[in-house]
């Protein structure tokens, strides 16, 4: 496999000059390698002298619900212990006579569920963790499950309380033990980072409080109002992890150790779950926009700036880790260097 690194370079260095971001780290590859990869701009606009780098650490945002959420349920589910189309309140206990109990976990997956749209935890619910659980799971629907593909945070936080119901541990022990440790993922983890690993983490947006850039603290709101781990975001990764993680998508073979989830549940998951309503999803991914079903292209973004693609069928994938949030949540400037780069990474 040979990529046109200059070509994919270009666009990810003007980025840096237009200040759609201060720096990015990138890689594409099969499962069995990493075949191109770089780093553009610096770590933090304030400190120009340090640039970025393969190992600067990122706050996933929402790749953590791919990383945490979708992986431990793929774990419950090829165990045998999770019927992905039975009612959740059949099973569950917490949601058994409340509206979200009529929903399955793929309804779920598919954001097909027809939960709130907005997650406005402390808004509703307050600060105590045990009360934002119980408002979110016993919330009134939006609307009914299987109606229409309304994409929502909600759906992986409930997804996370599920998946610690369902083998009794928080979610980040669950997918340190099943996922993350196997593969080798070393550097992944739920923040807040300790200091020696937030020193290498790519700054965010400014937090108004103290007038300083959020560095190895998440971004989303609801991950710091629970402590940092949520099944909506709270994860922070780096390039190589990633790239185990997407490496063993698309083939499990070589792995010294199997993870919680295998083939089966990526090949569930990465095919059209949604019928006929638009906008067609699989399990949590979706996807790539203005890409063929032929070219099998499946992507999952990050409010903070990253994002991963997967295509089975040209057995390759792609990472592009940015801090965008540091200047602006303005979506459109990346949203036009995250299809250039797609392109340039699966063309």
């Amino acid at each position: 496999m040979t990529y046109a690194i200059d070509r994919i370079e270009a666009p990810l260095d003007e980025g840096v000059r237009d200040k759609v971001y201060p720096g990015a780290v990138w890689a594409v590859g099969t499962a069995t390698a990493i075949h191109a990869s770089g780093a553009t701009g610096v770590l933090d606009p304030d400190r120009p002298e340090v640039r970025m780098r393969p190992d600067t650490v990122f706050d996933a945002a929402s790749l953590t619900k791919i990383l945490a959420v979708w992986s431990s349920i793929g774990t419950l589910w090829q165990d045998g212990v999770l019927d992905l189309d039975a009612p959740l309140g059949t099973f569950w206990r917490e949601v058994t006579g409340h509206p979200l109990g009529a929903a399955t976990a793929r309804q779920l997956l598919t954001h097909t569920a027809g939960v709130p749209l907005r997650a406005q935890l402390k808004n509703l619910y307050g600060t105590d963790p045990q009360a934002v659980r119980d408002g979110i799971l016993h919330e009134a629907l939006h609307r009914p499950p299987g109606e229409a593909v309304e994409y929502t945070d909600r759906t992986s936080l409930i997804l996370g309380y599920l998946a610690e119901h369902i083998s009794g541990q928080p979610l980040d022990q669950l997918a340190t033990a099943r996922i993350w440790n196997p593969l080798g993922m070393d550097t992944t983890r739920f923040g807040p980072l300790p200091a020696e690993i937030a020193e290498r983490c790519a700054p965010t947006e400014l937090d108004q409080d103290t007038d300083i850039h959020l560095k190895g603290v998440a971004h989303d709101f609801s991950a710091r109002l629970l402590g940092g781990v949520c099944g909506i975001a709270g994860v922070f990764t780096v390039l190589d992890d990633l790239a185990r993680f997407l490496r063993y998508m698309l083939d499990a073979s070589p792995a010294p150790v199997e993870a919680g989830f295998g083939a089966d549940w990526t090949t569930h998951s990465l095919a059209i779950r949604t019928g006929q309503l638009q906008p067609a999803r699989g399990l949590f991914w979706h996807p790539a926009p203005a890409t063929s079903d032929d070219e099998d292209i499946w992507v999952h973004y990050g409010f903070t700036g990253t994002g991963m693609w997967l295509s089975p069928a040209k057995n390759q994938w792609a990472v592009l880790l940015t801090n965008k949030l540091y200047y602006t949540r303005d979506r459109q400037p990346l949203t036009d260097i995250r299809n250039r780069f797609r392109e340039l990474a699966f063309g």
